[in-house]
């Protein structure tokens, strides 16, 4: 299988990547991450497009780059899906793989979105159990940042953190290890599929449109 791997720049698709690497029937060939094209970010992760570029760079692999306009329609979205599939076929790649984990709104909407066009949907995380998976990534050696927070259900004070054990162990009841429920978002700076570190600090906290952003600040290397 050659496998092109939805980047969101987050902890579940490195562990998607770390998992897909360990199967030696898949060839991953390429990360496709969508930006806000206004504002040179991923939607929601509000992560730096430079960084999200240092992490295909870590991780050996070319970044395929979706712009998006700002405001995007879902038919505007879905048009500029379809030129990367089409992109996708064109270098030979058979799956598109997602970090999804439990939300079977969303697979159905990505599988209905692949369908008749050549590509099939990979789910290699899919019903892990989030406590033990969230767990297992931080063991492996995953390091990553809360670079945004849903304050409706988390206290805004969790934005800017690592994500580690003592930020498990803080969340209130209810919140999904992983953020799965969209409680937060995470910027992924070190990985066992990185070569090296990304180094990074937190920046500005601001509160826009309804969400607590963290900004991440690369430090060179």
């Amino acid at each position: 299988m050659k496998v092109v791997l939805s980047w969101s720049s987050g902890k579940d698709s490195a562990w998607a990547l770390y998992k897909l690497k360990q199967s030696p029937d898949v060839e991953v060939i390429a990360l496709l991450t969508t930006f806000n094209q206004a504002f040179g970010r991923v939607a929601m992760h509000a992560v730096r497009r430079e960084l999200v570029l240092a992490q295909a760079e870590e991780a050996g692999l070319p970044l395929w780059e979706v712009p998006l306009p700002w405001p995007c329609s879902n038919s505007d979205y879905e048009c500029l899906m379809k030129a990367a599939c089409e992109r996708a076929i064109g270098e030979g790649a058979t799956h598109i793989a997602f970090g999804d984990l439990f939300l079977e709104d969303v697979r159905q909407y990505r599988e209905r979105q692949l369908e008749n066009t050549g590509l099939k949907p990979l789910f290699p995380l899919w019903h892990l159990p989030t406590d033990e998976l969230a767990r297992a990534m931080i063991s492996a050696g995953i390091k990553a940042k809360i670079t945004c927070v849903d304050p409706k259900k988390l206290d805004r004070s969790f934005a800017g953190r690592d994500f580690d054990s003592a930020f498990l162990n803080g969340l209130p009841a209810g919140i999904d290890p992983c953020g799965e429920n969209g409680e937060f978002h995470t910027f992924v700076y070190s990985a066992p599929v990185f070569r090296s570190d990304i180094r990074v600090q937190t920046g500005e906290i601001v509160e826009r449109d309804g969400f607590v952003f963290a900004d991440m600040c690369d430090l060179g290397r």
